[in-house]
């Protein structure tokens, strides 16, 4: 009767301990809904990396080609303008030279004035609204 004591005390002992450990676990283990939730759903959409597509060399080679024919052609255009501009100037007489100049003087600093009011206009709005 003594040894039917002891098992079922060694018993319902055991099957604490067991039941405490398994517990423990349980609520001490970090993100163990976040886990759960990755199992049930996999990642989220917004991490996928996508994967990376490598053209074919051909195709690289002629967009360089063609970056560098457009870069061409944009500064040979800049240059044919500033040309056109020296040869209109050149073909007036100096008075009209002189003219033409300080038009591009009060343009110049027209433009700086202009640019300097909007700033400080928005400036002045943005602190309003702070």
């Amino acid at each position: 009767m003594n040894k039917l004591y002891t098992k079922q005390l060694f018993l319902v002992l055991f099957i604490l301990a067991v039941a405490v450990c398994q517990g423990n676990s349980q609520i001490f283990k970090k993100n163990a809904s976040r886990k759960a939730e990755k199992e049930l759903f996999g990642k989220s959409l917004s991490k996928k990396k996508a994967p990376k597509v490598k053209e074919p060399r051909s195709v690289s080679k002629a967009k360089k080609k063609q970056e560098k024919k457009e870069r061409k052609l944009d500064k040979d255009y800049a240059k044919s303008v500033k040309r056109s501009q020296k040869r209109t100037m050149d073909i007036q007489t100096p008075e009209v030279q002189e003219r033409m100049k300080q038009d591009k003087k009060n343009a110049a600093a027209r433009d700086k004035e202009k640019k300097k009011k909007a700033r400080s206009s928005t400036k002045n709005a943005g602190k309003k609204y702070k």
